[in-house]
């Protein structure tokens, strides 16, 4: 069973799903969720697609390739395939227990681009104060 760890006790057994991070998006000084609000934006299938990638993070972490990947700096991304031959990518760091993410789009190039960097890093050094 996916995202689960079972421990035998006597006949029976136990599955414990237990959250190792929990994922919260980051918040705007006005309040919005901007990676929320993009990825309502997406089809339903694509939501399920990041949504079960994220939840593999706050279930399976540390987590690595394919899923999960460092960008240095305190910065992660998850991972995600989409229909289409599409890429996702949902860049987050962490707080403690906490998983925040911080930027979602699609990926367009081989490499991350710059802006969508830039723009992760200015929002992790504005939770950080």
């Amino acid at each position: 069973m996916p995202f689960s760890k079972r421990a035998k006790i006597g006949t029976i057994t136990k599955i414990t799903r237990a959250k190792k991070l929990v994922a919260r998006f980051y918040k705007t000084a006005a309040g919005r969720k901007p990676v929320r609000d993009w990825i309502l934006e997406l089809s339903q299938a694509d939501r399920l697609t990041i949504g079960t990638d994220i939840q593999r993070v706050e279930f399976g972490w540390p987590l690595g390739r394919p899923v999960c990947a460092p960008l240095g700096t305190g910065l992660w991304e998850v991972r995600s395939d989409l229909e289409g031959n599409r890429i996702a990518r949902i860049i987050f760091c962490m707080v403690g227990n906490e998983m925040v993410l911080l930027h979602g789009f699609i990926k367009k190039t081989q490499q991350t681009p710059k802006t969508d960097l830039e723009l992760a890093r200015k929002r992790m050094k504005e939770i950080a104060t």
